[in-house]
Formats: C-alpha cells, sequence, structure tokens
C-alpha cells in the first residue's frame, strides 16, 4: 500500500494538505491514522445497530492566514486545489470541480447551483476526492453502488485517473444515466436494492476495488474522506457572499453533504471568518425520512420505511450519524419536503432558467415549506444536480440491461473483465 504524508514538516505551500489523521464521530477522542482510508466507518465505536463514520483533522493552526479572503482564494487554482490545505492529498487528476454559481434568487435568497458541476452534480467534490484516496492506497480500481449522479461522477474521476470503475445501480436506472455511465468506460451492474451492498462488498474483497460509497448496512458511513469534499461549498459561499449566510437549505439522503457544507462553515468559524454556524435545514423526501426520525427520536441514526416517490435520488432507507451532527450542531433542523413540493420548486427554478432535478429541488422546497427565516442575514438553497438525471425524463429502464445479482458471481466476473 502506498503510504502519503499527511503533511509536510516544512512551512505547507499553497497546495499542500494539512490533513493528520482520522477520528470517529461517534467518540472524537478515538483516532486513527490518515491512511489507510478508513471505508467501513469507526472499527472501535460502532455497533451492529449504529455505524459511526470517521471524519479527516487537520492541523488548523498552520493553515495560512487570510487563506479565506475572497481574493486569496480567487488567486488560487480552480477546483479542489483552491482549497487543498483543508483537504485530503488530492493524488487524482482534477477535472476543475466546485467553483458553481451562487445565483440570486429573490431579495435575500441564493441558490448554489451544484449543476454545473464537471458531470452535472455535487458529487464531484466528493469523489475527486475518494478516487484520490484510491490512487493514494494503490488500489487497481474503484466500485460505487449508486442510482445515478454517485456513480457517473466516480466513473469520471476514475476515467481521468486511469483507473477502472465498477458501477452497481438500479435495474430502473434512467436510461440517460446509464449512458452516462458506459460513456466513461465504467462496467455497468443492474442490481436489485437488496442485492446492491453485499456485492459491493464482495467486489471489495476479491478484487482489491477502493469502495467510494457505502459499505455498512448498520447505518450510512460512506467514505471517510469523501465528506470532506462537500467543505468546498460552504467555503465557496463565503468567498462568494463575503459572510456567513444565516441558513442553507440542502437537500438529504445520506447526510454526506449536509455534513460536509457544516463542516465547512464550522471550519471558517473555527478561523475567524464568522461568529456562528448558518443554520441547516435537511430536507429529505416525505416518503421516508431517516434523519428527521432520528432527530426525533434522539438517535444517531435511523431505519424507515420508503414509500412511493420520484426523488430518488434522495430516497434513503437508513441515516446516518453524520447528518445528525450537522443538525444538531448547526441549531437547525430536518423537513420532510413531498413530491408534489418538489414539483412546485423544481418548476419556480425553471422559471428562473434553472433545470434541476425533482430531489435537486428539495433544498428550496424545504424553504417555502418553513418560510420566513429566523434571524438577519442571507439565505443559501443548495441545487444538487441537473434535470437531465430525473427518471421521469424517459420512459422506461436502460434498453435490454440484465439484472445481476450477488449469487451471479460468475457474471460478474466476466465483466470485471476477470
Amino acid at each position: 500500500m502506498t503510504s502519503l504524508p499527511a503533511a509536510s514538516e516544512e512551512t505547507p505551500g499553497p497546495l499542500t494538505s494539512l490533513a493528520v489523521g482520522q477520528r470517529s464521530l461517534g467518540d472524537p477522542s478515538v483516532r486513527f491514522p490518515l491512511w489507510p482510508p478508513l471505508t467501513e466507518g469507526c472499527p472501535v465505536t460502532s455497533t451492529e445497530s449504529v455505524a459511526h463514520p470517521v471524519e479527516v483533522e487537520y492541523a488548523y493552526d498552520r493553515v495560512p492566514g487570510g487563506f479565506f479572503t475572497p481574493k486569496a482564494a480567487a488567486d488560487r487554482p480552480r477546483g479542489h486545489e483552491r482549497w487543498a490545505p483543508l483537504l485530503p492529498p488530492l493524488a487524482a487528476p482534477s477535472l476543475a470541480e466546485g467553483g458553481t454559481p451562487l445565483l440570486p434568487l429573490e431579495d435575500g435568497v441564493w441558490i448554489k447551483d451544484e449543476s454545473r458541476n464537471p458531470t452535472w452534480s455535487h458529487k464531484d467534490r466528493l469523489n475527486r476526492v475518494t478516487v484520490s484516496a484510491a490512487v493514494g492506497a494503490g488500489a487497481p480500481g474503484v466500485v460505487v453502488a449508486s442510482s445515478g449522479n454517485h456513480g457517473a461522477s466516480a466513473a469520471a474521476y476514475a476515467a481521468r485517473a486511469g483507473l477502472p470503475c465498477a458501477v452497481l445501480t438500479a435495474p430502473d436506472v434512467p436510461p440517460a444515466v446509464d449512458a452516462f455511465l458506459r460513456a466513461y468506460g465504467a462496467t455497468v451492474l443492474h442490481v436489485p436494492d437488496g442485492d446492491r451492498w453485499p456485492l459491493m462488498r464482495r467486489v471489495v474483497e476479491r478484487t482489491g476495488y477502493h469502495p467510494v460509497s457505502n459499505l455498512t448496512p448498520a447505518a450510512h458511513t460512506g467514505h471517510g474522506f469523501g465528506p470532506e469534499g462537500y467543505k468546498t461549498l460552504a467555503y465557496e459561499v463565503y468567498a462568494d457572499l463575503g459572510v456567513l449566510p444565516r441558513a442553507v437549505f440542502v437537500p438529504t439522503g445520506y447526510g454526506e453533504l449536509l455534513f460536509g457544507v457544516w463542516k465547512g462553515f464550522a471550519e471558517l468559524v473555527r478561523l475567524g471568518y464568522g461568529s456562528r454556524v448558518p443554520r441547516l435545514y435537511a430536507c429529505e423526501p416525505a416518503a421516508g425520512g431517516p434523519l428527521a426520525a432520528a432527530v426525533r427520536g434522539g438517535l444517531p441514526a435511523a431505519r424507515v420505511p420508503v414509500g412511493e416517490t420520484a426523488a430518488y435520488a434522495i430516497a434513503c432507507p437508513v441515516g446516518s450519524p453524520r447528518g445528525v451532527v450537522a443538525v444538531r450542531e448547526s441549531g437547525g433542523s430536518a423537513l420532510l419536503v413531498s413530491d408534489a413540493e418538489m414539483a412546485a420548486a423544481r418548476g419556480e427554478l425553471a422559471r428562473g432558467g434553472l433545470w434541476a432535478e425533482l430531489s435537486a429541488a428539495a433544498g428550496l422546497a424545504g424553504l417555502r415549506q418553513l418560510g420566513p427565516v429566523p434571524g438577519e442575514g442571507l439565505v443559501v438553497c443548495v441545487v444538487t444536480s441537473s434535470g437531465f438525471k430525473d427518471r421521469d425524463l424517459l420512459p422506461g429502464g436502460g434498453p435490454g440491461q440484465r439484472v445481476v445479482t450477488e449469487a451471479d458471481w460468475d457474471t460478474v466476473v466476466h465483466r470485471l473483465g476477470g
């Protein structure tokens, strides 16, 4: 395994990572080295019922002065390199992720349009970091379980890094997304929901591929490095506004984006760029809502049944302690929005020239449901992805795809070139 340095012993240059290790969200006193990246949560604090994620720690006392001032940020390269000291080491090439526009919607309300990322979703922020982890760990490839956005992004960054990518996706993945995945040369396997994670684990164990999405069924942990990439969204909001907003509304599935945005703002406050973290509002489909259930019950995570919803990208049966941390520490809350509310928000965005996926409009739907936000200052709604990704764009599933399960291991091996 390749071991990359956590940080230089010398004064850090503008592109030097200051990451020093990993720690458990279940008990922050439990710490681990930076390498290898933990992809199944904390092995010490996790239990059979709750898997606690880990987060990356940094040498904050070595962040250059004035690092987040708008001029300093503008003078640095585009992409994650702009924020490299506060990210894990960036070993994979960039696709110029981030730098998405912050657009005014109405007086005091701004839209952060993540559809302008290289693969048209916020997932590019995460996958630049997770594929970098795969490169740093010397993995022969990457594997991801995804209904759309995550898979497309992982496939693109793997291709950019010269790594093969296996995507375990839904049998009814939108045809356009299926084509998107294949365009990057990914091996696309259509797998029923219940078989996706067991099959992914088997791919990891048998091939050594690096998992860039979740492996834990007890509660979502995801990749230990992944949410760090989402912090850059918070950095950009501050750089564009020159102040911290009073509230941010975030479409929420497993809570990785929510946590990353919270952590980015928390770092800005820690480093003296604001007095308090914005209130974060998690906006989940009313058909499910594991984060809302966890917050109501005072739990670190919850599992819920998921009813019918067209917001497939954020319709999750299980939550993550990350989301609870973000809501609790920011003084925000978890909102449940209906398909009708998301459709109305999507229509409002379209009338303003923004074509969003239904799931991506959940943030604006949450703001409209809540009404006026207490306090002074600006409000930001995150729009996560392009309307290109919706299932109702084209009828039916991909043409003639074969559905595979873990029992079809020989087929999987053949498709992976084994």
